[in-house]
C-alpha cells in the first residue's frame, strides 16, 4: 500500500489521524510519516484499514442512509501477534501487559459480550489446502471460555480453538476428544503430518473459541 493510498482510505472512513492511529493501536506520528511517505506501511496495517473500509462499504450497502466509520459500533481487541505470544503466556493476567499490546478493530457484526483475544498464526499445522486451513499469518479472533465451563462437555464440534498451554505454549487445535470425567482433551492437527496428542486441562491456562478469521487478500 502506498502512503497516497493510506491517506485516502483514511479519508473515505472520515477519520482523523489520531482516531485511525488509535484503532490501529499506533501513535499518531506514525500515521504522519506513512501519509508522508517516510516509513513503509506495514502489510498486517495496510490488510486491517482496507478491512475497515470493506466493513464500512458493506454497511453502507444495506442501509438506506449512508453511514461513517464513527457511527459503527467497534470493538478494540488485543493482539498478540508471532513475536508477543511469549510476553503473552506470562503476562495475559497482568492489566497493564495487556495494555499494552496493539488492538485489532471490529465493527458490531461481533458480539461485544465476553473477553476477546486475537492471536497470529503460526506454523503449519491447522494448514492442509481445504476452506477450513488457518495459514501462518492469519489473524483468529477468539472468544474465552470460563474456566468453569471446561468441567461440561465442550462444544468441539461448533468450533475450532486456541488453547494456552502452561508448557507448550499456543496452539491453535481442533478438539475431537474431551473426556470430562479425567479432565483430558485430544487435540487434532488439520495437517496430517501432525500427530493428535492429549493434554490435561489442569496445565492449560486459557481456553478460547475460535470466532472469526481475516486472512490477506493475495492469499488463497
Amino acid at each position: 500500500m502506498t502512503h497516497l493510498e493510506f491517506k485516502q482510505i483514511r479519508k473515505q472512513l472520515h477519520m482523523k489521524q489520531a482516531e485511525i492511529a488509535e484503532a490501529i493501536g499506533v501513535g499518531t506520528r506514525a500515521v504522519q510519516y506513512w501519509e508522508k511517505g517516510e516509513r513503509k506501511i506495514p502489510e498486517t496495517t495496510a490488510y486491517f484499514v482496507k478491512n475497515l473500509l470493506e466493513e464500512q462499504e458493506r454497511k453502507m450497502k444495506n442501509s438506506a442512509s449512508p453511514v461513517v466509520f464513527s457511527e459503527l459500533k467497534v470493538m478494540y481487541v488485543p493482539l498478540a501477534n508471532q513475536y508477543a505470544q511469549a510476553g503473552y503466556l506470562n503476562g495475559f493476567a497482568d492489566e497493564e501487559y495487556m495494555e499494552s499490546l496493539p488492538v485489532i478493530p471490529f465493527t458490531d457484526d461481533v458480539e461485544h459480550r465476553g473477553e476477546y483475544m486475537c492471536f497470529e498464526v503460526k506454523g503449519d499445522s491447522m494448514d492442509d489446502g481445504s476452506y477450513e486451513s488457518y495459514l501462518e499469518g492469519d489473524i483468529i479472533l477468539c472468544r474465552n471460555i470460563r474456566q468453569d465451563y471446561w468441567r461440561s462437555r465442550l462444544h468441539y464440534d461448533k468450533w475450532d480453538f486456541v488453547i494456552v498451554h502452561k508448557e507448550k505454549g499456543i496452539l491453535v487445535k481442533r478438539i475431537i476428544k474431551h473426556d470430562v470425567e479425567k479432565g483430558i482433551i485430544t487435540l487434532h492437527s488439520l495437517n496430517e503430518y501432525y500427530d493428535d496428542f492429549e493434554i490435561h486441562l489442569d496445565d492449560v491456562a486459557k481456553l478460547f473459541n475460535i470466532i472469526s478469521t481475516r486472512r490477506k487478500n493475495n492469499r488463497r
